[in-house]
């Protein structure tokens, strides 16, 4: 048997609370939204932007209005980006869904620490507080919108996506560079290689979120990809890019 447990923030303290389930463990955290700053003890702030994952417009890079951004001890330096939560407000009656209703979101965006304020008063995404930053659509999907800032459980789970990898290419003719998206299954990457009709794998290092990048001209080649996932999946897309491909363009390739 499994226990599920939750946090519940009270000004200054944390009450716990336990009770018996048959899935799998939700862990505790808190989560607010921004799209305006509500000063409140039982909040929550909300925000959807770009993010530090890099993916840019979340619409187009199909994450939408169900994208959260993670306070550092969640975020890990941006290796958990395109990761899939399902979270739930737990514990608040009024602030919290009817039914306590779930929703998932990917991992876009990094929520900073601001040691300027205490971590239960403003300091949310301090460590090692665990938090979520989420948009004030996603966030009214499970509570009330006035509430600012409430108490949720969290758990990872598998990334459903439409179609197959997307990989959109960016740089110049020395600075090579591929950002990542509408990954399934685990949605983090934790390794990427390239190669052009004229050269091997080349292994790709990660500049920051999901772009990857290596020091090599690709100019005029077809390109392939191989990818591999944190659980260790590996997929290989074969001449994703035609060898006239040029910079910005978006290709997509095979799915986990």
């Amino acid at each position: 048997m499994e226990i599920w447990y939750s946090y519940i923030h009270q000004r200054s303290k944390l009450v716990h609370h336990y009770w018996c389930c048959t899935s799998l463990a939700f862990l505790p955290s808190m989560h607010t939204y921004i799209v305006d700053v509500f000063p409140s003890l039982n909040g929550v702030l909300f925000h959807v932007s770009e993010g530090a994952c890099g993916y840019g417009d979340l619409h187009m890079a199909s994450y939408g209005k169900h994208s959260a951004g993670l306070s550092s001890v969640l975020f890990n330096r941006g290796s958990t980006c395109g990761a899939c939560l399902e979270v739930r407000c737990v514990d608040h009656i009024l602030w919290c869904r009817q039914g306590s209703p779930s929703i998932v979101v990917t991992a876009t965006d990094f929520c900073p620490p601001n040691y300027g304020l205490a971590n239960d008063y403003g300091g949310w995404c301090n460590i090692p507080r665990e938090h979520f930053e989420m948009s004030e659509a996603a966030f009214t999907e499970i509570a009330e919108r006035r509430a600012d800032i409430v108490p949720i459980q969290y758990r990872r789970v598998s990334c459903m996506r439409s179609g197959g990898l997307r990989f959109t290419v960016r740089g110049n003719a020395h600075f090579y560079q591929v950002l990542i998206t509408n990954v399934g299954l685990d949605g983090e990457i934790v390794a990427a290689k390239v190669k052009g009709s004229r050269t091997g794998w080349i292994p790709m290092a990660r500049n920051w979120g999901q772009n990857w990048q290596c020091n090599v001209n690709l100019e005029g080649q077809p390109l392939s990809f191989e990818v591999t996932s944190s659980s260790g999946r590996t997929v290989t897309s074969y001449n994703v890019a035609p060898k006239n491909w040029q910079f910005h363009q978006t290709f997509e390739g095979k799915q986990f």
